[in-house]
This record gives C-alpha cells, sequence and structure tokens, in this order.
C-alpha cells in the first residue's frame, strides 16, 4: 500500500483537500522540520506531520487557523504542530524568531475549499455572495471597497494584469458607469457588469478569471510574494527545499524567475558591468518543469486544474 496515496485519500471531505500531496510529501521526503506558510485547513501540514516532520503553520485567516488547530490538537500537543496567526510575508510579526531556520518551507497560494464553499466570504460568483474575498483581517479593504474607489486607469490594468482581459478597458468603464448609480455589494453586480462586456454567452471560466483578479488585488497576493520569496529562502536550512504552488499565471511567473535567478552563479541585473553578487549560486531547481496534477487528482477536486508546483533546494 501507498501511504503517500493513502494519507491523500484520508483527507478527502476535510476542512481543504489538499493539491498536489504526493509531490509535495515527496520534496520534503527528509524534512525534519517544516513551515506551512499557508496553513489553511491544514491539510499539507497533517500529512507532513504523519510523515515524521515537526511543522510550523502560518495563516491570515483567523477561522482557518482555529479549524487546523483543532484538526491537529494532538499533534500540537506532542510538540509537532504549532499554529501561528500571521502572513508569511511578514514571519516575525507573525511570531517566528528571527533565527529560526528549516528542512523545508511550503507556499500553497490557493484558497481554501472551505473559504470558496463559505458563500459569506464573498470568494465565490454564487447569487446574492457579498463582494468581500478578504484572506484575513490584515487586508485594507474588500472586493466591494475596491470596486467602489479605484480609479478607471487601475482598474483597467489590474484586470489586464491579473485576469489577462483584452476588453480590461471596456470592463473598467462599465464598472465605473455602473457604480454611479448603484455601488458594487454582491457578487451578482460584478457578474452583470461582466456580461455585460463580455456578452451574454460569458460564464464561469470567465468569471473565476475575473473575481480571482479582484481577490489578488484586495489581498495584494503577487506584491506580497515577490516580496517573500527572497525572505523564505533565507529561512531554509542548508540542503533545505522550498516548495511553491501558484494558481496564477503572474504567481508562477514569480516562482520561476526567482528559482531560476537563484540558481545561477550571478545574479546581478544584466546590465550592472561589475558584479557585486557572492558570485555563487545559492541553490538548485529542483523541479525542470511544473508538477501539475493528474486527471485522478483534477477528477477529485477540480481546483487542483490550474495548480502548478515547482521545488527549489539550497546548496549545502
Amino acid at each position: 500500500m501507498n501511504p503517500v496515496r493513502t494519507a491523500a485519500a484520508g483527507l478527502v471531505g476535510v476542512y481543504h483537500v489538499p493539491v498536489l500531496l504526493e509531490p509535495v510529501l515527496v520534496l520534503f521526503g527528509n524534512a525534519k522540520t517544516v513551515l506551512d506558510c499557508t496553513l489553511g485547513g491544514g491539510g499539507h501540514s497533517a500529512a507532513l506531520i504523519e510523515q515524521g516532520a515537526r511543522v510550523t503553520g502560518i495563516d491570515r485567516d483567523p477561522r482557518a487557523l482555529a479549524a487546523a488547530r483543532d484538526r491537529l490538537s494532538d499533534a500540537e500537543r506532542a510538540g509537532q504542530f504549532r499554529a501561528l496567526l500571521g502572513n508569511y510575508a511578514n514571519l516575525e510579526g507573525a511570531g517566528l524568531a528571527a533565527a529560526e531556520k528549516f528542512d523545508g518551507i511550503l507556499l500553497d497560494l490557493g484558497v481554501s475549499s472551505h473559504q470558496f464553499d463559505d458563500p459569506g466570504r464573498g470568494f465565490t460568483f454564487r447569487e446574492g455572495a457579498p463582494l468581500d474575498m478578504r484572506m484575513g483581517d490584515d487586508a485594507e479593504v474588500d472586493a466591494a471597497g475596491l470596486l467602489n474607489t479605484i480609479d478607471e486607469i487601475d482598474l483597467s490594468a489590474l484586470l489586464r494584469n491579473f485576469a489577462d482581459e483584452p476588453r480590461a478597458a471596456r470592463l473598467a468603464r462599465e464598472i465605473i458607469r455602473r457604480r454611479q448609480t448603484r455601488l458594487f455589494a454582491t457578487a451578482d453586480d460584478l457578474v452583470d457588469a461582466i456580461r455585460a462586456i463580455l456578452g451574454p454567452r460569458s460564464g464561469a471560466p470567465d468569471f473565476a478569471r475575473i473575481f480571482q483578479a479582484v481577490r489578488i488585488a484586495v489581498n495584494n497576493e503577487l506584491a506580497g510574494l515577490e516580496h517573500a520569496l527572497p525572505i523564505l529562502r533565507d529561512r531554509l536550512n542548508p540542503d533545505g527545499v522550498l516548495a511553491v504552488i501558484s494558481y496564477h499565471s503572474g504567481e508562477d511567473r514569480l516562482v520561476k524567475h526567482a528559482f531560476r535567478a537563484w540558481s545561477t552563479r550571478c545574479s546581478c541585473p544584466p546590465r550592472q558591468p561589475i558584479c557585486t553578487c557572492t558570485d555563487e549560486r545559492l541553490g538548485e531547481t529542483i523541479t525542470r518543469r511544473a508538477i501539475v496534477a493528474n486527471d485522478e487528482e483534477i477528477e477529485l477536486n477540480s481546483r487542483a486544474r490550474s495548480a502548478k508546483l515547482r521545488g527549489w533546494r539550497r546548496s549545502a
């Protein structure tokens, strides 16, 4: 019997079905200490603990943190797990000691199944769902507030850069026009604006793509990821592994470029005439291509369809 597959099967139907669990466990096969930067419901952490690792979990969502602590209470009492409330982009603010390092660090950048399935959280385009989308209480504005205050130029850029929307400028104008007579409050308001520009045949894939773009902006996700990646790298022990699961092309691009830069001998800007870096590789990328979910996993969890996993190992 495959213990990894057994662990994955045992997590079906819980708070959060962990994506790409099997390759994550392989990447962290030798890790004794792991920092799970996006704890969610604790799916990855539970399997890592079962594999023998001692896990520190961080999440900016108090409800997710409470669910994970309840689920992993036995491991917490045994000293195999601890939970910290905070943002992975500010580890010390979450209570992590400045000198603490790990054999493995995991980032799963997706929204958990429970967050999607809770209509009150506003992550979905279900009828009547509020336009919230905040991952935690540290977000400065919710989705409604963003859509009701952002200027047209910035909104067009948001839709173009985060949603790859070719009609971004027209959709931005439509949103601005609509909010002048009635402020955006529910998912229906944004769906109606999308349909007005993309046409009556627009559907779930279009809504999902544009709602995701708004969520990324609300939670400042790309800027937070770019800031956090080198900080997380420096939290690795020698031979430690950083693994990132992304769901958006912008996220994956940031991760891929960072791993590539850290795996080359010189990390100075291309046009800099004199090398001022250490002139040593910091480590190596250990996934030649991004790992994606197989058909079996996608059938089990459709949200795994867009997931991409990349891994990088720090030099010894």
